[in-house]
């Protein structure tokens, strides 16, 4: 192990970047509730405090499997259960794959998660919860990307016909391929 007890934890996807985790002596273990300060793309710091509060307004316990499944999820937008699990392991080594799914279909019921399953792909999750973005999918390397809704707050919650429907989300993928496969294609 380093003699620098802090260690930078690599850039993430979408703009999430992790500043520094803390090692711990104990082997190089990563505590779930010293860690875990991040910038995301708005410039907002996600602590485990926060998390901790997000938890107790869905009157959730607070636990260190939701705390990990919480943050590998903030971190990691767009991932799959499989991701998680080996995430969420890194820092509590013990955890089971039951009690892994368990806390996603909990922090889904509570409104903390959100589920997504794009047409041929395992589901996979994100945090960002309550507003009516969309999805681009690229159909070469699988990349999942976060689009708001095109033009005014929810036109693509005015159906031709809601046939008495009271339409409070649409799901829109958007298919097409990423800028970093168009370029390694020569396109």
């Amino acid at each position: 192990m380093a003699s620098d007890p802090w260690s930078p934890w690599g850039p993430y996807v979408l703009g999430v970047w992790v500043l520094r985790i803390r090692a711990l002596p104990t082997g190089g273990r990563k505590s779930i509730l010293e860690c875990f300060k991040v910038w995301d793309d708005t410039g907002a710091v996600s602590t485990t405090s926060e998390f901790e509060h997000m938890l107790r307004g869905a009157s959730l316990r607070v636990t260190a499997p939701r705390l990990a499944v919480l943050a590998a999820v903030h971190h990691n937008p767009h991932s799959d259960t499989d991701s998680l699990i080996t995430l969420v392991r890194e820092t509590l080594d013990s955890v089971s794959h039951q009690a892994v799914y368990d806390v996603l279909r909990a922090l889904t019921a509570a409104g903390l998660l959100r589920r997504i399953q794009p047409a041929g792909s395992v589901a996979r999750y994100e945090t960002r919860v309550g507003d009516n973005h969309h999805h681009l999918v690229c159909r070469s390397c699988g990349v999942i990307a976060d689009v708001d809704c095109a033009i005014g707050d929810t036109p693509c919650l005015t159906a031709s016909d809601d046939l008495g429907f009271v339409i409070d989300e649409a799901e829109v993928v958007y298919w097409g391929t990423c800028r970093a496969c168009l370029a390694g294609s020569g396109s």
